[in-house]
């Protein structure tokens, strides 16, 4: 596989933004601690080839970088495998768009949607530009 295959894939995060996709190097899910009578929930996390840095003057603490994906009440059971298949097969075909994750209700399946523990991922490709064959003076 050609190592930047995932360049031109880009991954929708919870509240951050756009992660390019082939910087994350892990998939996670990890339940949060319930603070003063809340509930804990589930965080699905991607893990960046990034590694943040914070502490004080004695000591100083590296961990690698983690943007949350989706909040849910659940375990969201296969999730991870879900997405790490969906980039596998979009890294296969060069792909290039934008990585959508939703909560639903039942789990589907085909050549641009993965889902498991009622998550799912979708792939919107880019489309591509209409070729205008102008070389006038004005359009350069």
């Amino acid at each position: 596989m050609d190592a930047v295959g995932l360049r031109n894939v880009w991954v929708q995060t919870h509240s951050d933004g756009l992660v390019r996709a082939d910087q994350v190097i892990g998939i996670e899910a990890h339940p949060t601690a319930g603070l003063r009578d809340t509930p804990s929930h589930w965080l699905l996390d991607i893990v960046l080839a990034t590694s943040v840095g914070s502490g004080y003057r004695e000591g100083w603490n590296v961990t690698a970088l983690h943007r949350t994906l989706l909040q849910t009440a659940a375990a969201p059971e296969g999730a991870s495998v879900a997405l790490a298949r969906l980039l596998a097969q979009l890294d296969g075909i060069d792909a290039a768009g934008v990585i959508n994750v939703e909560k639903v209700d039942s789990d589907t399946n085909d050549a641009f949607t993965a889902s498991a523990g009622r998550i799912r991922f979708q792939f919107l490709p880019f489309h591509a530009p209409v070729r205008d064959d102008r070389t006038d003076a004005e359009y350069l």
